[in-house]
Protein backbone atom coordinates (compact mmCIF):
# COMPACT_ATOMS: atom_id res chain seq x y z
CA UNK A 1 0.00 0.00 0.00
CA UNK A 2 0.96 3.66 -0.65
CA UNK A 3 2.15 5.65 2.70
CA UNK A 4 -0.11 8.24 4.03
CA UNK A 5 1.09 11.84 4.02
CA UNK A 6 0.97 12.03 7.65
CA UNK A 7 3.77 8.76 6.41
CA UNK A 8 5.19 11.15 4.57
CA UNK A 9 5.80 13.64 7.03
CA UNK A 10 7.01 11.03 9.62
CA UNK A 11 10.02 9.88 7.22
CA UNK A 12 11.23 12.96 5.94
CA UNK A 13 11.10 14.18 9.59
CA UNK A 14 12.82 10.68 10.68
CA UNK A 15 15.81 11.45 7.51
CA UNK A 16 16.13 14.82 9.24
CA UNK A 17 16.66 13.71 12.63
CA UNK A 18 19.05 11.22 11.30
CA UNK A 19 20.98 13.36 8.96
CA UNK A 20 21.23 15.86 12.59
CA UNK A 21 23.11 12.63 14.40
CA UNK A 22 25.47 11.78 12.24
CA UNK A 23 27.21 15.31 12.50
CA UNK A 24 25.82 16.52 9.08
CA UNK A 25 26.66 13.67 7.45
CA UNK A 26 24.38 11.89 4.93
CA UNK A 27 23.01 8.56 6.76
CA UNK A 28 23.38 5.39 4.48
CA UNK A 29 19.20 5.26 3.64
CA UNK A 30 18.92 9.16 3.07
CA UNK A 31 17.87 8.01 -0.28
CA UNK A 32 14.16 9.96 -2.17
CA UNK A 33 11.56 8.53 -1.58
CA UNK A 34 10.80 5.41 -4.18
CA UNK A 35 7.51 5.39 -6.10
CA UNK A 36 5.49 3.45 -3.60
CA UNK A 37 3.11 1.37 -5.93
CA UNK A 38 5.29 -1.87 -7.62
CA UNK A 39 6.72 -1.13 -10.76
CA UNK A 40 3.61 -3.35 -12.72
CA UNK A 41 4.36 -4.05 -16.11
CA UNK A 42 1.33 -5.76 -18.57
CA UNK A 43 -1.53 -5.22 -20.54
CA UNK A 44 -5.71 -3.24 -20.86
CA UNK A 45 -7.76 -6.62 -21.27
CA UNK A 46 -10.99 -5.13 -23.29
CA UNK A 47 -13.70 -8.12 -22.47
CA UNK A 48 -16.20 -5.62 -21.21
CA UNK A 49 -15.28 -2.67 -22.86
CA UNK A 50 -17.93 -2.23 -25.23
CA UNK A 51 -21.14 -0.98 -23.17
CA UNK A 52 -23.11 -3.92 -25.51
CA UNK A 53 -22.21 -7.26 -24.40
CA UNK A 54 -23.64 -7.96 -28.19
CA UNK A 55 -20.57 -6.11 -29.44
CA UNK A 56 -17.75 -7.09 -27.30
CA UNK A 57 -14.24 -8.70 -28.04
CA UNK A 58 -13.56 -12.08 -28.54
CA UNK A 59 -12.96 -13.00 -24.65
CA UNK A 60 -9.62 -13.09 -22.88
CA UNK A 61 -8.43 -17.56 -22.04
CA UNK A 62 -6.49 -18.82 -19.93
CA UNK A 63 -4.09 -19.48 -22.50
CA UNK A 64 -3.80 -15.71 -22.94
CA UNK A 65 -2.99 -15.25 -19.35
CA UNK A 66 -0.25 -18.39 -19.28
CA UNK A 67 1.41 -16.12 -21.81
CA UNK A 68 1.49 -12.88 -20.53
CA UNK A 69 3.14 -14.85 -17.19
CA UNK A 70 5.46 -16.59 -18.66
CA UNK A 71 6.55 -13.67 -20.34
CA UNK A 72 6.95 -12.02 -17.67
CA UNK A 73 4.34 -9.59 -16.77
CA UNK A 74 2.68 -9.40 -13.72
CA UNK A 75 -0.84 -7.04 -14.39
CA UNK A 76 -3.98 -6.24 -16.49
CA UNK A 77 -6.39 -3.55 -16.07
CA UNK A 78 -9.86 -4.09 -16.91
CA UNK A 79 -11.53 -1.24 -18.38
CA UNK A 80 -15.39 -1.91 -17.65
CA UNK A 81 -18.68 -0.59 -19.00
CA UNK A 82 -20.93 -0.63 -16.60
CA UNK A 83 -24.01 -1.08 -19.17
CA UNK A 84 -22.25 -4.41 -20.30
CA UNK A 85 -23.57 -5.70 -16.73
CA UNK A 86 -26.44 -4.21 -16.40
CA UNK A 87 -29.32 -5.18 -17.18
CA UNK A 88 -32.08 -2.55 -19.76
CA UNK A 89 -34.41 -2.73 -22.45
CA UNK A 90 -31.21 -2.29 -25.28
CA UNK A 91 -33.39 -0.78 -27.44
CA UNK A 92 -33.60 2.27 -26.35
CA UNK A 93 -31.26 4.60 -23.85
CA UNK A 94 -30.87 3.39 -20.53
CA UNK A 95 -32.88 5.33 -17.63
CA UNK A 96 -31.72 6.34 -14.43
CA UNK A 97 -33.73 3.99 -12.96
CA UNK A 98 -32.11 0.70 -14.63
CA UNK A 99 -28.74 1.93 -13.47
CA UNK A 100 -28.45 -0.14 -10.61
CA UNK A 101 -30.23 -3.28 -11.75
CA UNK A 102 -26.81 -5.15 -11.80
CA UNK A 103 -27.22 -8.63 -14.04
CA UNK A 104 -25.02 -11.02 -11.47
CA UNK A 105 -24.41 -13.49 -14.84
CA UNK A 106 -22.88 -10.81 -16.17
CA UNK A 107 -20.49 -10.25 -13.08
CA UNK A 108 -19.89 -13.74 -12.55
CA UNK A 109 -18.11 -13.41 -15.84
CA UNK A 110 -16.22 -10.28 -14.63
CA UNK A 111 -15.16 -12.18 -11.39
CA UNK A 112 -14.22 -15.43 -13.47
CA UNK A 113 -11.57 -13.47 -15.18
CA UNK A 114 -10.02 -12.14 -12.49
CA UNK A 115 -9.97 -15.48 -10.76
CA UNK A 116 -7.89 -17.08 -13.64
CA UNK A 117 -5.85 -13.86 -14.04
CA UNK A 118 -5.07 -14.27 -10.37
CA UNK A 119 -4.51 -17.91 -10.64
CA UNK A 120 -1.34 -17.05 -13.03
CA UNK A 121 -0.51 -14.02 -10.58
CA UNK A 122 -1.65 -11.16 -12.24
CA UNK A 123 -2.50 -8.54 -10.34
CA UNK A 124 -6.03 -7.08 -11.51
CA UNK A 125 -7.24 -3.68 -11.89
CA UNK A 126 -10.69 -3.02 -12.48
CA UNK A 127 -11.43 0.65 -13.87
CA UNK A 128 -14.40 2.19 -14.81
CA UNK A 129 -13.81 3.06 -18.55
CA UNK A 130 -17.65 4.30 -18.62
CA UNK A 131 -19.33 5.30 -15.51
CA UNK A 132 -22.87 6.52 -14.32
CA UNK A 133 -23.22 9.54 -16.18
CA UNK A 134 -19.72 9.91 -17.74
CA UNK A 135 -17.17 8.89 -20.66
CA UNK A 136 -14.29 9.87 -22.49
CA UNK A 137 -15.94 8.29 -25.46
CA UNK A 138 -19.23 8.92 -27.22
CA UNK A 139 -21.31 5.91 -28.45
CA UNK A 140 -23.62 5.51 -25.80
CA UNK A 141 -26.57 8.07 -24.35
CA UNK A 142 -25.81 9.09 -20.53
CA UNK A 143 -29.06 9.81 -18.69
CA UNK A 144 -27.63 12.31 -16.59
CA UNK A 145 -23.89 13.89 -15.98
CA UNK A 146 -21.50 12.51 -12.91
CA UNK A 147 -20.35 16.59 -12.46
CA UNK A 148 -23.79 17.84 -12.24
CA UNK A 149 -25.95 15.36 -11.03
CA UNK A 150 -26.43 13.45 -7.55
CA UNK A 151 -27.90 10.70 -8.53
CA UNK A 152 -24.96 10.02 -10.78
CA UNK A 153 -22.47 10.32 -8.17
CA UNK A 154 -24.45 7.96 -6.05
CA UNK A 155 -24.75 5.57 -8.13
CA UNK A 156 -21.38 5.88 -8.70
CA UNK A 157 -20.80 5.04 -5.95
CA UNK A 158 -23.27 2.30 -5.50
CA UNK A 159 -21.36 0.67 -8.58
CA UNK A 160 -17.99 0.52 -6.92
CA UNK A 161 -19.46 -0.24 -3.29
CA UNK A 162 -20.83 -3.47 -5.53
CA UNK A 163 -17.17 -4.12 -7.13
CA UNK A 164 -15.09 -3.82 -3.67
CA UNK A 165 -17.13 -6.08 -1.29
CA UNK A 166 -17.95 -8.48 -4.40
CA UNK A 167 -13.86 -8.50 -3.82
CA UNK A 168 -13.81 -8.16 0.12
CA UNK A 169 -12.08 -11.52 0.53
CA UNK A 170 -9.38 -10.87 -2.19
CA UNK A 171 -5.94 -9.73 -0.66
CA UNK A 172 -5.13 -5.71 -1.33
CA UNK A 173 -2.08 -6.98 -3.25
CA UNK A 174 -3.87 -8.91 -5.97
CA UNK A 175 -6.38 -6.33 -6.58
CA UNK A 176 -6.69 -2.59 -6.94
CA UNK A 177 -9.24 -0.09 -7.90
CA UNK A 178 -8.96 2.40 -11.07
CA UNK A 179 -12.01 4.65 -10.23
CA UNK A 180 -12.61 6.62 -13.50
CA UNK A 181 -11.08 6.61 -16.98
CA UNK A 182 -9.84 10.00 -17.88
CA UNK A 183 -12.13 12.58 -16.55
CA UNK A 184 -12.93 15.34 -18.49
CA UNK A 185 -15.48 17.96 -19.33
CA UNK A 186 -16.70 17.51 -22.86
CA UNK A 187 -19.29 20.25 -24.48
CA UNK A 188 -21.15 17.24 -25.68
CA UNK A 189 -21.18 14.45 -24.12
CA UNK A 190 -22.60 12.60 -27.59
CA UNK A 191 -19.83 14.23 -29.38
CA UNK A 192 -16.26 12.32 -29.73
CA UNK A 193 -14.64 15.56 -31.25
CA UNK A 194 -16.22 18.52 -28.85
CA UNK A 195 -14.06 20.12 -27.03
CA UNK A 196 -13.01 18.83 -23.44
CA UNK A 197 -10.92 20.19 -20.76
CA UNK A 198 -9.98 19.44 -16.72
CA UNK A 199 -12.67 18.54 -14.36
CA UNK A 200 -12.63 21.04 -11.27
CA UNK A 201 -10.32 20.06 -8.67
CA UNK A 202 -13.16 19.97 -6.03
CA UNK A 203 -15.71 18.03 -8.07
CA UNK A 204 -12.60 15.44 -8.68
CA UNK A 205 -11.65 15.77 -5.02
CA UNK A 206 -15.66 14.46 -4.36
CA UNK A 207 -15.75 11.77 -6.73
CA UNK A 208 -12.55 10.24 -5.45
CA UNK A 209 -13.36 10.61 -1.61
CA UNK A 210 -16.30 9.12 -1.90
CA UNK A 211 -15.94 5.90 -4.14
CA UNK A 212 -12.61 5.33 -2.39
CA UNK A 213 -14.54 5.57 0.60
CA UNK A 214 -17.05 3.09 -0.47
CA UNK A 215 -14.18 0.53 -1.92
CA UNK A 216 -12.32 0.92 1.68
CA UNK A 217 -15.73 0.30 3.86
CA UNK A 218 -15.37 -3.00 2.52
CA UNK A 219 -11.66 -3.40 2.83
CA UNK A 220 -9.83 -0.59 4.46
CA UNK A 221 -6.40 -2.22 3.27
CA UNK A 222 -7.91 -1.61 -0.98
CA UNK A 223 -5.58 0.25 -3.17
CA UNK A 224 -6.93 3.07 -4.99
CA UNK A 225 -6.05 4.71 -8.59
CA UNK A 226 -7.18 7.91 -10.31
CA UNK A 227 -6.75 8.46 -13.38
CA UNK A 228 -4.84 12.15 -14.14
CA UNK A 229 -7.65 14.90 -14.78
CA UNK A 230 -8.19 16.22 -18.18
CA UNK A 231 -7.96 13.15 -19.83
CA UNK A 232 -5.28 11.17 -17.97
CA UNK A 233 -2.88 14.09 -18.89
CA UNK A 234 -2.44 16.17 -15.67
CA UNK A 235 -2.04 14.97 -12.05
CA UNK A 236 -4.51 15.74 -9.21
CA UNK A 237 -3.18 18.10 -6.67
CA UNK A 238 -6.42 18.19 -4.94
CA UNK A 239 -6.13 14.46 -3.86
CA UNK A 240 -3.03 13.98 -2.68
CA UNK A 241 -3.64 13.48 0.96
CA UNK A 242 -6.61 10.77 0.36
CA UNK A 243 -4.18 7.78 0.02
CA UNK A 244 -4.88 7.89 -3.49
CA UNK A 245 -2.57 6.68 -6.40
CA UNK A 246 -2.57 8.28 -9.64
CA UNK A 247 -2.56 6.97 -13.23
CA UNK A 248 -0.85 8.93 -16.04
CA UNK A 249 -0.94 7.76 -19.68
CA UNK A 250 1.60 7.28 -22.45
CA UNK A 251 0.09 8.75 -25.83
CA UNK A 252 2.14 11.99 -26.01
CA UNK A 253 2.25 13.31 -28.53
CA UNK A 254 -0.81 12.07 -30.08
CA UNK A 255 0.37 12.12 -34.09
CA UNK A 256 2.64 9.36 -32.98
CA UNK A 257 0.36 7.36 -30.84
CA UNK A 258 -3.09 7.72 -32.79
CA UNK A 259 -1.96 8.31 -36.31
CA UNK A 260 -4.90 8.52 -38.56
CA UNK A 261 -7.07 7.16 -35.55
CA UNK A 262 -10.64 8.36 -36.82
CA UNK A 263 -12.05 8.60 -33.03
CA UNK A 264 -9.48 11.37 -32.77
CA UNK A 265 -8.97 13.30 -36.19
CA UNK A 266 -11.99 14.27 -37.74
CA UNK A 267 -10.33 14.05 -40.91
CA UNK A 268 -7.45 11.76 -41.00
CA UNK A 269 -6.27 13.20 -44.72
CA UNK A 270 -3.55 15.39 -44.80
CA UNK A 271 -1.64 14.32 -41.51
CA UNK A 272 1.97 15.62 -41.64
CA UNK A 273 4.02 11.74 -41.67
CA UNK A 274 5.28 11.25 -37.87
CA UNK A 275 8.99 10.74 -37.29
CA UNK A 276 11.12 9.93 -34.40
CA UNK A 277 12.93 12.40 -33.39
CA UNK A 278 11.84 14.72 -35.87
CA UNK A 279 10.23 17.44 -37.25
CA UNK A 280 6.56 16.93 -37.23
CA UNK A 281 4.26 19.63 -38.89
CA UNK A 282 5.10 23.00 -36.49
CA UNK A 283 7.08 21.07 -33.17
CA UNK A 284 10.03 18.64 -33.21
CA UNK A 285 9.32 15.40 -31.58
CA UNK A 286 12.03 14.43 -28.89
CA UNK A 287 12.60 12.51 -25.82
CA UNK A 288 13.13 15.83 -24.59
CA UNK A 289 9.31 16.68 -24.56
CA UNK A 290 8.42 13.26 -22.18
CA UNK A 291 10.87 14.19 -20.14
CA UNK A 292 9.33 17.19 -19.76
CA UNK A 293 5.18 15.74 -19.57
CA UNK A 294 6.50 13.14 -17.01
CA UNK A 295 8.30 15.56 -14.41
CA UNK A 296 5.35 16.37 -12.20
CA UNK A 297 4.52 12.45 -12.39
CA UNK A 298 7.57 12.08 -10.99
CA UNK A 299 7.75 14.82 -9.00
CA UNK A 300 4.17 13.11 -7.01
CA UNK A 301 6.25 9.61 -6.07
CA UNK A 302 8.80 11.59 -4.30
CA UNK A 303 5.73 13.41 -2.49
CA UNK A 304 4.93 10.17 -1.24
CA UNK A 305 2.08 9.31 -4.03
CA UNK A 306 2.13 6.29 -6.00
CA UNK A 307 1.98 6.23 -9.83
CA UNK A 308 1.37 4.20 -12.83
CA UNK A 309 1.01 4.30 -16.20
CA UNK A 310 -2.88 2.72 -16.60
CA UNK A 311 -2.66 2.89 -20.85
CA UNK A 312 0.02 3.13 -23.87
CA UNK A 313 0.70 2.19 -26.84
CA UNK A 314 0.13 3.32 -30.90
CA UNK A 315 -2.43 2.70 -33.60
CA UNK A 316 -1.41 1.24 -35.86
CA UNK A 317 -1.19 3.51 -38.87
CA UNK A 318 1.65 4.61 -37.19
CA UNK A 319 5.01 3.27 -39.01
CA UNK A 320 6.32 0.27 -37.13
CA UNK A 321 9.88 1.80 -36.70
CA UNK A 322 8.22 5.07 -35.89
CA UNK A 323 6.27 3.38 -33.04
CA UNK A 324 8.96 1.49 -31.86
CA UNK A 325 11.18 3.93 -31.32
CA UNK A 326 9.42 6.10 -29.83
CA UNK A 327 7.78 3.79 -27.13
CA UNK A 328 11.20 2.51 -26.39
CA UNK A 329 11.71 6.89 -25.31
CA UNK A 330 8.12 6.10 -23.42
CA UNK A 331 9.10 2.81 -21.46
CA UNK A 332 12.79 4.44 -20.50
CA UNK A 333 11.35 7.43 -19.03
CA UNK A 334 9.02 5.30 -16.68
CA UNK A 335 11.31 2.74 -16.26
CA UNK A 336 13.92 5.28 -14.96
CA UNK A 337 11.53 6.73 -12.34
CA UNK A 338 10.53 3.31 -11.35
CA UNK A 339 6.84 4.14 -12.89
CA UNK A 340 5.25 0.60 -14.66
CA UNK A 341 2.77 1.05 -17.62
CA UNK A 342 -0.22 -1.52 -19.12
CA UNK A 343 -0.26 -1.14 -22.83
CA UNK A 344 -3.37 -0.52 -24.50
CA UNK A 345 -4.28 -3.53 -25.29
CA UNK A 346 -3.34 -7.08 -25.15
CA UNK A 347 -4.91 -7.89 -28.53
CA UNK A 348 -6.37 -5.54 -31.31
CA UNK A 349 -5.34 -2.24 -33.30
CA UNK A 350 -3.11 -1.21 -30.57
CA UNK A 351 -1.75 -4.32 -29.08
CA UNK A 352 0.96 -7.10 -29.36
CA UNK A 353 -1.25 -9.90 -30.67
CA UNK A 354 -3.50 -9.34 -34.16
CA UNK A 355 -2.69 -5.88 -34.44
CA UNK A 356 -3.11 -5.23 -38.31
CA UNK A 357 0.03 -3.53 -39.11
CA UNK A 358 0.66 -3.92 -42.84
CA UNK A 359 4.63 -3.02 -41.70
CA UNK A 360 5.07 -5.98 -39.29
CA UNK A 361 6.84 -9.43 -40.29
CA UNK A 362 4.52 -11.48 -37.87
CA UNK A 363 4.94 -14.27 -36.05
CA UNK A 364 2.89 -17.22 -35.92
CA UNK A 365 1.86 -17.85 -32.42
CA UNK A 366 -0.59 -20.53 -31.60
CA UNK A 367 -3.06 -19.16 -34.42
CA UNK A 368 -2.42 -15.53 -33.75
CA UNK A 369 -0.29 -12.72 -35.40
CA UNK A 370 2.80 -11.95 -33.01
CA UNK A 371 4.40 -8.66 -33.27
CA UNK A 372 7.97 -10.08 -31.53
CA UNK A 373 9.95 -7.11 -31.61
CA UNK A 374 6.96 -5.14 -29.42
CA UNK A 375 7.41 -8.17 -27.10
CA UNK A 376 10.73 -8.28 -27.06
CA UNK A 377 10.79 -4.04 -25.90
CA UNK A 378 8.26 -4.80 -23.23
CA UNK A 379 10.15 -7.38 -22.09
CA UNK A 380 13.23 -4.86 -22.36
CA UNK A 381 11.31 -2.57 -19.56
Amino acid sequence: MQPTRRDFLLQSATLAAGFIAAGGQTPLRAQPPKNPLPRWKGFNLLDFFSPDPANARPATTEEHLKWMADWGFDFIRLPMAYPSYVKFDRSRPIRPDEIRAIDTQATDRIEQLVHLAHKHNLHVSLNLHRAPGFCVNAGFVEPYNLWQDARAMDDFVYHWSFWANRFRQISPKKISFDLLNEPCTREDMNDQHSKRGPIPGDKYREMALKASQAIRKANPDFMVIADGNNVGSSVIPEITDLNIAQSCRGYNPGIISHYKAPWVFKDTTGLPEPKWPGQVGDQYLSRAMLEKQYEPWIALTKQGVGVHCGECGCFNKTPHPVFLAWFEDVLDVLTSNGIGYALWEFRGSFGMLDSGREDVAYENWHGHKLDRKLLTLLQKY
